[in-house]
């Protein structure tokens, strides 16, 4: 059947798109697209090419990678070192999990699932255990000689020891960055200390861990590569002359950890398809807490003879998949960057976007935080920018990708005025990141302080929301926090939106709130630098709101959690006119000012530090971390060496037990969390 020319010339512009944007990836270290959006042409000049194969040849879905640079002497792979093939979802998995079932005529398999490090992969040959040469994949049949910089990097072993060690071993990994050397990297570009290799400071931020990998790697200077702090884990084999024989993957796993390779701990080997798409679901809910950057886990069947009956593609193993986790990062448009002003009058640029589908959600706006990092990221309206939303966190624009920057671009210059009716100052302070609206009768301020108020972590208002206290700010019916305890059914009935049993509930339940505890009052008033900790231990070493009031500075600075910082703050935002008359109002209004909450319990935990991770049966997050404060401990959200137990749960963060099993911190389950509530002590092994 003829290929329709139509098809046929989309699918010449897809190969185009993709070998450019191979060597913009592979090879510059410097892409104009999200993974995410490569996927999508990759995967669409697939379909093309499996309804028409005749056209397949010679195109980039039948090749790995790219080609090596120039800069780096050429390596030619023994044994090549192709790439993955790719499940974007569950369902893919299985057809994947049907056709190893098929090429072993039916017989069962077991698989190593690993994750899938967001690096750079590398070839690490050993004779007669001393490291003689590493190379990055390349082309999968050529790669790069990179011995001088891989040798810079702490966590690969220059000298093997053990038994037994093979005449020649080549051991494949991921160099990787990770998540805190990255921002420490940043932080040096920002402050203008990062040296590049040509002696001259880098100017850009370094848009992810990945590329930072990539890029340090392939640095012409070994001493560049060392600073930047590089980390490695290793996954498979690939040429090996003598040594010991294996019969699994899961075996040469054990045995290059023996011999000194870093392996990763969240290898799993699983005995069927459920257990591996139960890790791969696990992964992705829990991506985000571990210390570097993942964007799948990767599926392998363990018997190496299994595999050899598997085979391979032209570009791909039989006997492995990657499970593609839902992407984090896209590239979309930034229309224009806006300026918001919060409760303490700062002023935060922000992007209005293209809509783009991104972590889960569609992103229209991100943040980006402040003055200098819109000026360091050069971010412009009309730019293709890089957003990122992990998980819940905020979404942000990573930064822009230049080679596709309009040729009319111009630098955006942060407004002098704020943009509410007063036009009042935009002023940033010497020695501070911020610039803030200094009129505090700021609209724009006035509306975040009410909304701050009523949010969860504060008085926990149920019904009054940000749009609810738009409402009443237009209606000029409140003006402060205090104003909403004189709400009445017959006001909010003027509202849009609102009818007699809505009113009625939102009037109860701010009245309901008139009890709530002096910490979260003291937290909802929005004091710069005070929250909810420090809130807490005022409270319960003053007592009441008008004994914080009326302490010295010195007096609160005592306070333990609180110090000279948080002090001097509160002792400012009191000597307020406009701010002690809100009190008033609140006092006025029947607030209570000395609700403290204190707990009869015997205080075992006293000076304790106990993490809680995961989901405890019987216990909410909060009700444990309550638990442990009712008797006197503490329940700080990371590990440390001064942790006294970490208690874990269903489903816990990776990254805190494994910081809690290297520092040799107690580990408790639900039954040992319960003897330690009762008796303050460890339970006896």
């Amino acid at each position: 059947m003829a290929v329709p020319p139509d098809l046929q010339q989309r699918a010449e512009n897809l190969r185009a798109q993709i070998a450019h944007h191979n060597r913009r990836y592979y090879e510059l270290d410097a892409p104009e697209i999200s993974d995410a959006d490569y996927d999508t042409l990759v995967r669409e000049l697939q379909a093309i090419e499996a309804e028409h194969p005749e056209i397949a040849e010679e195109s980039p879905t039948q090749q790995v990678g790219g080609a090596a640079a120039v800069a780096f002497a050429p390596v030619e792979h023994r044994v090549p070192m192709t790439s993955l093939d790719n499940a974007m979802d569950e369902s893919e998995l299985g057809a994947w999990s049907e056709r190893v079932a098929k090429g072993l005529a039916g017989a069962a398999a077991r698989f190593v699932c690993e994750l899938k490090i967001d690096g750079l992969a590398i070839s690490l040959r050993y004779e007669s255990g001393r490291l003689v040469q590493a190379a990055t994949r390349g082309d999968g049949r050529v790669g790069e000689d990179v011995t001088a910089n891989v040798a810079t990097i702490a966590a690969i072993p220059k000298t093997l020891h053990g038994a037994n060690l093979p005449e020649v071993i080549e051991v494949r990994g991921e160099v990787y960055m990770s998540l805190a050397s990255f921002r420490a990297l940043n932080e040096r570009v920002a402050a203008g200390t990062e040296i590049e290799g040509d002696g001259k400071p880098r100017k850009e931020l370094f848009v992810n861990p990945r590329n930072a990998a990539a890029g340090s790697l392939r640095q012409k200077t070994p001493s560049v590569t060392a600073q930047r702090e590089l980390s490695f884990w290793s996954y498979q084999l690939g040429e090996v002359l003598g040594g010991p024989s294996f019969t699994r993957h899961s075996e040469t796993l054990e045995f290059i950890g023996a011999i000194g390779f870093p392996v990763n701990p969240e290898i799993a080997v699983v005995t069927d398809l459920e257990a591996a798409a139960a890790y791969c679901r696990r992964w992705q809910e829990h991506r985000h807490d571990l210390g570097y950057d993942i964007d799948g886990a990767v599926v392998k069947v363990d018997d190496l003879a299994q595999r050899e009956l598997l085979g391979f593609t032209a570009k791909a193993p039989r006997w492995a998949i990657a499970y593609k986790f839902p992407p984090e990062e896209r590239n979309t448009v930034l229309r224009d960057i806006q300026v918001s002003i919060g409760r303490t009058g700062r002023a935060t640029p922000f992007a209005v976007l293209e809509p783009v589908f991104v972590g889960g959600s569609t992103v229209s706006m991100a943040t980006l935080h402040n003055e200098d990092q819109v000026r360091l990221k050069d971010v412009r309206p009309g730019d293709t920018v890089v957003v990122r939303k992990a998980g819940d966190v905020i979404p942000e624009v990573v930064g822009p990708v230049l080679s596709l920057r309009p040729e009319s671009s111009q630098p955006w210059q942060f407004p002098v005025t704020c943009s509410c009716p007063l036009q009042s100052a935009l002023v940033r302070m010497e020695g501070e990141s911020d610039t803030r609206c200094v009129e505090s009768s700021c609209p724009y301020q006035r509306d975040q302080r009410i909304i701050y108020f009523a949010s969860r972590g504060a008085m926990d208002i149920e019904g009054l929301g940000e749009r609810t206290v738009f409402q009443l700010s237009d209606a000029g019916l409140v003006s402060d926090p205090a104003d909403i305890y004189s709400l009445t059914t017959e006001q909010l009935l003027t509202l849009e939106g609102f009818a007699q049993i809505s009113a009625d509930k939102l009037v109860a339940s701010i009245a309901a709130t008139k009890v709530r505890p002096l910490p979260r009052l003291l937290t909802a008033l929005g004091i710069k630098h005070l929250g909810p900790s420090a809130a807490e231990a005022l409270s319960k070493a003053f007592g009441n709101l008008d004994a914080i009031m009326g302490a010295s500075e010195a007096d609160l600075a005592t306070t333990e959690g609180v110090g000279g910082v948080i002090a001097a703050s509160i002792c400012r935002w009191f000597a307020e006119p406009v701010n002690r008359a809100m009190v008033e109002k609140l006092r006025s209004a029947g607030v209570e000012f000395g609700r403290v909450e204190v707990s009869r319990l015997p205080q075992l935990l006293a000076g304790k530090a106990v993490v809680v991770t995961g989901t405890l049966q019987g216990f909410t997050r909060d009700e444990a971390e309550a638990a442990i404060k009712d008797r006197g401990g503490k329940s700080p959200g990371s590990v440390s060496a001064k942790t006294f137990a970490v208690v874990v749960g269903d489903d816990p963060g990776a990254s805190k037990l494994t910081k809690a099993q290297d520092l040799g911190v107690p580990i408790l389950g639900l039954d040992g969390f319960l003897h330690l509530l009762e008796t303050g002590d460890l339970p006896q092994p």
